[in-house]
């Protein structure tokens, strides 16, 4: 496996070196918004020193190896025994991407645009930027203020399909925007109002009847957000790419390459997918084992998993299934994948496992009692 993902400086340089001298490059991103990000930080500083390149989503590692034409195959966010190199193992890929970047042309990875995609990354990974990636978003004027993580100018809709939460108003606008009334909240015009929707939302989500306290701390990802970017804040713009690849890969990868034109594509699979995933969250069936929650829904797994996991599961470990896909969700303590991998070494009919300590997915045909309960045995003699 490479660890060009994990490394910075010589590393970094030495991936430039190989990727310049490339006649074409094949990069094979995860279908996340952090792969994505990273993705489109890359492509930039290759088309800028005129090395051609082709993009492909991949969902299990293997698809990384797809026929191509490509001398170079990069994985980003999800490392493949079949990709030249993985940017991204053990730590956001947009960071790994942009300091390739800065070593294949500074220029591009100085602009103010490549800077806060790679930051937009880093967020969607569930990590603060750090230097360079921070000093760049400072020369950018793109800095913390109080409110909320959202990719709109019209709060409600904003709150409404966020995917960084699930309160009572999730996937309903019109709840959302009687919520912003009723607490004077409705125009978030200064850092006083944009406070008190801050307080709103975090009250709503924590209070939810159902929500977990695991709520109090996951909620921290809608707030104080970096104010700036092309979708209002950069915690938006990262819930658009990470909703966005999941529901039309394409548009998110063109909105990753600067194509402006698809902004309304992409910000409207971002609202199909969370009101998908709201509404597969709130009218789920729970069941509820020691260690873990299951559900079946027809919601899209990735996010429901998650959110599920983060706001209504009073267990640390939460799967997932829809018949054909299972995707198990963990706290940080836990290993999802290798949970999985565990779990599957024992079932006949189980496809590859995919995916990373914190989600992790595969397919699966059968009851998914079976898989319920091999997961179940591997929690037990943990």
């Amino acid at each position: 496996m490479s660890t060009t993902g994990r490394q910075s400086g010589d590393g970094a340089h030495d991936a430039a070196s190989s990727l310049r001298e490339a006649g074409l490059v094949h990069l094979a991103p995860a279908a996340t918004g952090d792969a994505i990000a990273a993705t489109g930080v890359l492509a930039r500083a290759l088309d800028a020193v005129d090395v051609p390149f082709q993009i492909s989503v991949v969902q299990t590692p293997a698809d990384a190896a797809r026929a191509t034409e490509a001398d170079r195959t990069v994985a980003l966010g999800r490392a493949s025994p079949d990709a030249d190199r993985t940017l991204g193992s053990g730590r956001p890929a947009s960071v790994a991407a942009f300091e390739v970047a800065r070593s294949l042309d500074a220029t591009t990875a100085q602009s103010a645009d490549v800077a806060t995609l790679a930051a937009t990354g880093v967020v969607g990974a569930g990590e603060e930027p750090t230097d360079p990636i921070a000093e760049a978003l400072e020369e950018a004027d793109i800095e913390r203020r109080p409110g909320v993580a959202v990719p709109t100018a019209d709060l409600a809709d904003g709150l409404a399909h966020s995917t960084l939460v699930h309160a009572p108003f999730s996937g309903d606008p019109e709840a959302a925007r009687a919520t912003l009334i009723e607490h004077d909240a409705a125009d978030p015009g200064d850092d006083e109002a944009r406070r008190r929707t801050a307080s709103i939302v975090a009250l709503r989500a924590v209070d939810a009847a159902d929500a977990d306290t695991r709520a109090a701390m996951a909620v921290e990802d809608v707030l104080r957000p970096y104010a700036g970017g092309p979708f209002e804040t950069v915690g938006g713009y990262a819930d658009v790419l990470d909703a966005a690849v999941r529901e039309q890969p394409g548009v998110a990868i063109a909105l990753a390459l600067g194509h402006d034109a698809v902004s309304e594509a992409a910000l409207s699979a971002w609202r199909t997918h969370a009101e998908r995933a709201h509404d597969a969250v709130r009218d789920a069936t729970v069941r509820r084992h020691a260690g873990l929650v299951v559900a079946e829904t027809a919601g899209p797994t990735g996010t429901v998993a998650r959110l599920l996991r983060d706001f209504r599961s009073p267990e640390p470990l939460a799967l997932v299934a829809d018949g054909d896909r299972a995707v198990l969700a963990t706290v940080p303590e836990y290993d999802a994948r290798a949970t999985l991998e565990s779990a599957t070494e024992s079932l006949e009919h189980a496809g590859a496992v995919a995916g990373d300590a914190d989600r992790a997915h595969l397919t699966v045909s059968g009851a998914t009692e079976t898989l319920v309960a091999a997961v179940r045995e591997v929690i037990a003699d943990a």
